[in-house]
């Protein structure tokens, strides 16, 4: 598997892993969800960028966008 693919299963996974925390919690950790909310924006940009990247390779993004 490559790297940049890797990286895309390990950003998913971490989103999975934290929203699955913020829903099994009864009360938010307040200490815990800015760092929580900023790690899972973090995963998500870079999941979204590799998603773009794949699109654009297999054109499927239109090039005047």
């Amino acid at each position: 598997m490559s790297q940049k693919a890797d990286s895309y299963q390990k950003n998913y996974q971490k989103l999975k892993q934290i929203a699955e925390t913020m829903r099994d919690q009864e009360e938010p950790d307040i200490d815990q969800l800015v760092a929580m909310v900023n790690e899972a924006t973090k995963a998500y940009k870079n999941c979204q960028a590799r998603i773009e990247s794949v699109e654009k390779v297999l054109g499927l993004v239109n090039e005047n966008e």
